[in-house]
């Protein structure tokens, strides 16, 4: 057990930048939808890209890997006149941030939360041990906030709305109002199950703090653009808070036996969940019940 969940342990530790180096990138093409309003969803390769067209220029919402920063480029052509103007970063995952050098050479004004600025000037070691390597100045927020900020452009009022301490230390919620659309980045997925990135400041209790958060700003028509999966409304996301509670509920029972991690992920306190999380995995399943045990633990 203790093999598997090493296994394990160095995979989340590797996470996106293993998927960035070993995928063929020539091989990705840029899907585009049009949520609500005005707003689209680009994806290709890692997380959810928004982008906002108008005559103000393009409002983007993350970037994706950096190898595919020409296609996003030409997709984002596709439905506009290509001036991006501002972007914005959810979280410091190179699967959401990777190509910021390559909007930020375009001469795009890049805002995100404090803590996100600060892990990519100074990242966590590498899981080989070997030092973070800091981003390129160019790719860096130039623009911080740990408070509410709204831009007034192409029509709409966005609302950068920052998720304290829930994936990672850095989250950022994106809400959309005239078009009805919020987009979340991972702190909520419609897709596997959470992943509370320790690492990187991510803490459970703020996660479901962001999942309130939704359910008082969405609509019962409010498109949510999770970073990963489907389109959903706020029906799922109650669903995945719940899931989420339950699975604590077990792991904190477990806690109070005194059983160890091995102990905890050998009892499978998901195995109720298995079957309906779309695109659940034993692995993350396994990485989402340490991460819980962790934090509980503590």
């Amino acid at each position: 057990m203790k093999a598997v969940l090493t296994a394990i342990a160095l995979a989340a530790a590797v996470g996106v930048g293993a998927q960035a180096q070993q995928q063929d990138f020539s091989k990705v093409e840029i899907k585009t939808t049009k949520v609500a309003g005005n707003v689209y969803m680009l994806e290709g390769s890692g997380g959810a890209i928004g982008v906002l067209p108008g005559p103000d220029g393009v409002f983007m919402v993350d970037t994706e890997f950096a190898p595919l920063g020409d296609k996003i480029v030409a997709a984002i052509k596709a439905i506009s006149d290509g001036r991006i103007r501002y972007l914005v970063n959810t979280h410091v995952h190179p699967d959401h941030i990777g190509g910021n050098e390559n909007i930020g050479r375009l001469g795009a004004t890049i805002f995100a939360r404090e803590a996100l600025r600060t892990r990519m000037l100074k990242p966590a070691a590498q899981a080989n041990g070997q030092p973070g390597v800091a981003a390129a100045a160019v790719a860096v927020p130039t623009v911080t906030y740990d408070a509410p900020l709204t831009f007034h452009v192409n029509g709409e009022d966005v609302r950068l709305i920052p998720v304290p301490l829930a994936h990672t230390d850095g989250d950022t919620m994106v809400y959309f109002p005239n078009a009805n659309v919020i987009m979340t980045g991972d702190f909520y997925r419609s897709i596997g199950y959470p992943n509370i990135d320790r690492a990187n400041g991510g803490t459970m209790n703020g996660m479901l703090a962001g999942f309130d958060a939704i359910a008082a700003l969405a609509r019962a028509d409010t498109r949510i653009v999770p970073g990963h999966g489907a389109v959903v409304d706020k029906t799922a996301v109650a669903a995945h808070k719940a899931m989420m509670l339950a699975v604590r509920d077990k792991v904190a029972a477990l806690v109070r036996q005194n059983k160890t991690q091995d102990e905890v992920i050998a009892a499978r306190p998901t195995a109720e969940f298995d079957a309906t999380v779309t695109g659940a995995t034993a692995a993350t399943a396994d990485r989402f019940v340490g991460q819980l045990y962790q934090e509980l633990k503590k």
